[in-house]
């Protein structure tokens, strides 16, 4: 194995790198076959400055912004760079902290186990440290296309999904047999199925190859990393996919944990587990399968046995199993955050691990989709103070969605209460003492959304919001006077550091461009919007 490319900055004490000297100017890529290492960097503005967890100093909620999915692409470049710069620079006017990136895995790793292609995002990082922004970096071990706002297709690494082809029951599996390739199972965490590699190994290697290359800049323009733990990058199972219309909403979804029962040489799948969790509870016969009457993708809870009312749910039966179910996703996530706490231990970015707004069929007994999803949470249990509480011992904020949801804007039909559901998050993490972040589900562009958002921060406390997503239409007029307003909402009229005074991307739009506008943020985010 070559040795790492490394983008280094210069030695810096915490203070000055606090205020984010003038970094060193530099060029080259970040690619980890072999090749020596390169300094990155260049003339930036100064970030603004920063409390615990990417919090502003004082009692504001740093808002960041989520990059399109697409931005560093499957051939592992950064997608118009000069629309990018332009709408960095917009962002960064309009008062935004900084924005949030996948690293996708089967980009960075698609050529073979352990050949890392960093240039392109090492592109991205120096082009944010320029525009004085910070990034969030999520470690994206999941596909993306099939989900909801998924607008493109970066499958995982080709070598992975030759193994899934030659070892399909290393993904996940419902009771039908239907495999999902998006995430590998959890049932195989510990087992050698990725060409002599665990899972947890292969993510571990991934994110140290990432930690060592980036070293200079964690802690500073890296200020956190967020742990993909599951489908889109949140800690759940793969129980409500939209692909090929498998599920739609409100459906339950179902169970995700038919995959292998055991393994050549006699290590455990998911199934197997389940038997030796039986036996030891003194039911062998619990141990054949997932519940026989919990129904299917598209269907309510009344519609079952399992999760009606007064269903199999709340027998001595449904806690055992969803116990179980549960239980295995709680030491997914542990396993998987203790590895990246191990790597990413002293570097001063903060880790994260994003956890699932499944607000529909909350308001039911059995709230029937947060259980297919893994989450034990019933008008009986608290399913989200164990998750806290894992969070906690890593160290991890705890990121949640649907933070611009309200109850009364949602199909009667659909028991939907996402106001509840963020109000007993919020309590878990207090209790807990662990950091709670936000994002928006949906995208959203009125005063009501952000109007809840702004509530939401300030009755929880958010640490920080990363709003969905970066598109042309954030730049449109209207759009744009919203959100920008609601930016300073939510940081409370923080003061907003310069531009930079150069423009190092020809985009037009720095402090040359901008001072000769009456309103420089309006003219920014027209500029993005128009290359955008």
């Amino acid at each position: 194995r070559g040795r790492a490319a490394v983008l280094r900055r210069p030695h810096a004490g915490a203070g000055e790198r606090r205020q984010a000297a003038a970094r060193q100017g530099g060029a080259g890529g970040a690619r980890d076959d072999g090749g020596d290492g390169v300094t990155g960097g260049g003339d930036a503005a100064a970030p603004r400055g920063r409390g615990g967890q990417g919090q502003r100093l004082g009692k504001g909620t740093a808002v960041y912004v989520m990059l399109p999915l697409e931005t560093v692409g499957a051939g592992g470049k950064v997608a118009r760079a000069r629309a990018l710069a332009a709408s960095l620079a917009a962002l960064r006017s309009g008062g935004v902290e900084g924005v949030m990136v996948d690293v996708w895995w089967g980009v960075v790793e698609r050529e073979g186990p352990r050949r890392y292609d960093w240039e392109g995002y090492g592109e991205l990082v120096r082009m944010v440290e320029r525009a004085g922004l910070r990034l969030q970096m999520v470690m994206s071990f999941h596909q993306c296309g099939g989900n909801v706002g998924d607008s493109c297709n970066i499958p995982l690494p080709g070598w992975v999904l030759e193994e899934m082809k030659s070892n399909p029951d290393i993904v996940y599996t419902d009771r039908s047999g239907r495999r999902n390739p998006e995430y590998i199972s959890l049932g195989c965490d510990t087992l050698p199925v990725l060409k002599g590699r665990t899972p947890i190994q292969v993510y571990s290697d991934y994110m140290r190859s990432f930690r060592d290359t980036f070293r200079g800049y964690l802690g500073n323009t890296i200020v956190e990393i967020q742990v993909g733990l599951g489908p889109c990058g949140e800690l759940r199972y793969p129980s409500y996919p939209e692909a090929n219309g498998t599920w739609r909403f409100p459906g339950i979804g179902e169970f995700q944990c038919y995959d292998k029962m055991v393994w050549l040489i006699g290590v455990q799948y998911m199934r197997a587990s389940l038997q030796q969790a039986a036996a030891a509870a003194g039911h062998e016969e619990w141990g054949r399968g997932g519940p026989h009457d919990a129904g299917e993708y598209k269907q309510f809870p009344e519609e079952t046995g399992f999760f009606r009312r007064d269903g199999t749910w709340c027998t001595e039966y449904g806690d055992f199993f969803l116990g179980w179910y549960s239980g295995m996703l709680l030491e997914h996530g542990d396993r998987v955050l203790a590895a990246a706490e191990a790597v990413f231990r002293g570097t001063g970015a903060a880790l994260s691990a994003k956890v699932a707004g499944i607000h529909w069929h909350y308001r039911t007994r059995s709230h029937a989709a947060e259980l297919t999803a893994g989450y034990y949470n019933t008008r009986r249990r608290d399913g989200y103070a164990p998750v806290a509480a894992m969070l906690a011992r890593r160290g991890a904020v705890l990121n949640f969605t649907c933070m611009e949801m309200r109850d009364e804007q949602q199909p009667e039909h659909a028991g939907c209460s996402p106001e509840q559901l963020v109000r007993q998050v919020r309590s878990a993490a207090r209790a807990a003492r662990v950091g709670l972040a936000g994002e928006n589900a949906l995208e959203r562009y009125d005063e009501a959304a952000f109007a809840q958002v702004v509530a939401t921060a300030a009755s929880a406390g958010l640490g920080a919001f990363t709003y969905l997503r970066m598109n042309k239409k954030l730049f449109d007029g209207d759009n744009w006077r919203q959100f920008v307003s609601f930016v300073r909402a939510m940081t409370d009229g923080g003061e907003r550091a310069a531009l930079p005074s150069c423009d190092t991307e020809q985009s037009d739009l720095y402090v040359g461009f901008l001072e000769k506008r009456a309103a420089p943020e309006a003219e920014a985010a027209a500029a993005a919007a128009a290359v955008v």
